[in-house]
């Protein structure tokens, strides 16, 4: 079992019951612009510095514009020892219209 794609309720529902590592990989301007409180901004510049000292036994929460990116992204954290690696259906996106 690698990572797992949930729904914006099933992110929300982590979140407001877990201590999360929430991850947004949207471009630093989108970011800026609108993002989900404490998340994350992941780029190359800093994805080594988050793999090395985030709690890789927190759920991991991914999301992206759409829900697309960040499937390979929950994939690629699992893959460096995050145990509960998820990718948000929809992401971003759907989460403004779900929020």
């Amino acid at each position: 079992m690698s990572y797992k794609c949930i729904s914006v309720e099933e992110a929300q529902e982590l979140i407001e019951k877990n201590d999360v590592t929430l991850l947004d990989i949207r471009d630093p301007g989108s970011f800026a612009e609108n993002n989900i409180q404490n998340s994350i901004n992941v780029s190359n510049e800093n994805v080594e510095h988050i793999v090395a000292s985030a709690d890789k036994d927190k759920p991991l929460i991914v999301y992206c514009y759409h829900g697309n990116s960040s499937k390979g992204a929950a994939d690629y954290f699992y893959s460096m020892g995050f145990k509960k690696s998820y990718s948000v259906n929809g992401g971003f996106e759907d989460w403004k219209r779900k929020g």
